[in-house]
């Protein structure tokens, strides 16, 4: 039995609540409700909220439940079959559904909520799919941005080279680069042309493969230049 109310909830703070709903923070004292969470933390999102309201002071739950892709369904008066206020909802575009207050198994209310649960289970293993797909590419455009970075250091690097043991050791690392566009050739082929310590080693066993590999079948003046020097 209820001795006493635990919260009063008006209708000008029912929304704080569904977003304390969403984000888990259930506990009235953590001030995080306002905090930026991503999808991934949210515990409840409103798209797996049905909200069941059935007056005016429901409406401003039910439009933030239904504009966040959520639920929100109209009850009426089982007895006085009274039907204005829902239909004045779903004109206004509050709730997507109505149906009688009766809360018993099987009827209206009922079957309509246990159809959202299965819909929304299903559609909840899209979404898991939906976020795997997009942390995986979130991924790869990470390892592609640490590989790019790495190679403009690496350039950099053979840039300032000072002595031929440098070189050797940031060529043996440029080799394990599996590609390198054209403008990062045009860079390292000038700097092979440009840097004493790179263009006297050059055609070394060492660092011969390497400029060779990177020229590939490509045509220009700094390559016939550097091909002179390998030869």
């Amino acid at each position: 039995m209820a001795i006493w109310p635990a919260q009063a909830v008006n209708y000008t703070n029912k929304t704080q609540f569904l977003f304390r709903i969403e984000k888990g923070l259930l506990d009235l004292n953590d001030q995080r409700v306002n905090d930026h969470f991503s999808p991934a933390q949210l515990k409840v999102p409103f798209r797996n909220m049905i909200y069941i309201g059935d007056s005016d002071t429901d409406v401003p739950c039910m439009k933030l439940v239904n504009s966040r892709g959520g639920y929100s369904i109209g009850v009426y008066d089982v007895k006085s079959n009274d039907k204005s206020k829902v239909y004045k909802m779903m004109r206004d575009k509050r709730i997507k559904y109505f149906a009688p207050a009766d809360y018993t198994p099987n009827h209206a209310l009922d079957r309509l909520v246990k159809d959202i649960i299965e819909r929304t289970a299903k559609n909840e293993q899209l979404e898991r799919r939906y976020y795997s797909c997009q942390n995986e590419v979130i991924a790869n455009d990470s390892r592609e941005l640490v590989e790019e970075r790495n190679k403009t250091n690496l350039i950099l690097a053979l840039e300032d080279s000072g002595s031929f043991a440098r070189t050797y050791k940031i060529i043996a690392k440029m080799k394990k680069i599996k590609s390198w566009n054209s403008q990062e050739t045009k860079s390292i082929i000038k700097i092979a042309l440009e840097n004493s310590q790179v263009r006297y080693i050059a055609n070394s066993d060492e660092l011969k493969p390497f400029f060779y590999q990177l020229m590939g079948n490509q045509k220009s003046d700094l390559i016939d230049q550097l091909k002179k020097i390998l030869a």
